[in-house]
């Protein structure tokens, strides 16, 4: 029953279907199952699997959005359960659109499939200055600092936020990584970014990656 369930956990979140997977998490965890399991078999599993055919292009951003809201509504069952559970947060990702740049669509998908992946997440919104994440850098713990533009008129920001968080002091205390549309991974080695990111699901695996250096 319990690999059943987890399974149809799984095939609900890749329908998009938000009743359905809080439905489900709530009868796994009624059932006596762990939240560990519920969230690594069942809510990340599927939200890996979504990840893997957005890479492939087999979906795009709506069905990745109607996924990520869905499994959303799986871990808010699941979330005052885990302190308890000894469930603690992969690091603590402090995101936003640099100065300049009103796009967040891109923006919301990381957030979402980061938060999926068991990350503490700070989104500072749109347009955001170099000294407001460098203000929240210092009065938060952060571990990654995710800078996202859409123009290329805005990606200079990104420079500046890496060389005022030097400035600052915190430069060697946070890992950056950049992305967006017109952001490559030239231009990331050039503005001295620690990773690059060219989608959202990529993101996800860059995180983690960033946490092991």
């Amino acid at each position: 029953m319990d690999g059943n369930i987890l399974k149809d956990i799984r095939e609900a979140l890749t329908r998009g279907d938000r009743a359905a997977v809080a439905g489900l998490t709530g009868q796994a965890f009624d059932q006596g199952m762990p939240v560990k399991d519920i969230m690594d078999s069942g809510l990340i599993a599927g939200m890996e699997a979504i990840g893997k055919r957005f890479k492939a292009n087999e979906i795009f951003i709506p069905e990745v959005l109607i996924a990520a809201k869905a499994m959303h509504a799986g871990i808010a069952i699941l979330e005052p359960h885990f302190t308890k559970s000894g469930i603690k947060p992969l690091g603590k990702v402090l995101i936003g659109t640099v100065k300049g740049d009103l796009h967040d669509i891109g923006k919301n998908i990381v957030s979402m499939m980061l938060r999926g992946a068991c990350f503490e997440i700070d989104d500072l919104g749109i347009d955001v200055s170099p000294q407001k994440f460098i203000d929240a850098a210092k009065s938060k713990d952060i571990d990654i600092i995710a800078m996202s533009s859409l123009l290329t008129t805005s990606m200079n920001a990104m420079r500046d936020t890496i060389n005022g968080l030097g400035a600052a002091g915190l430069r060697d205390k946070v890992k950056i990584m950049v992305g967006g549309a017109p952001v490559t991974q030239e231009f990331a080695d050039s503005i001295g970014a620690d990773g690059f990111a060219k989608d959202a699901a990529t993101a996800v695996d860059k995180a983690k990656e960033l946490l092991k250096r």
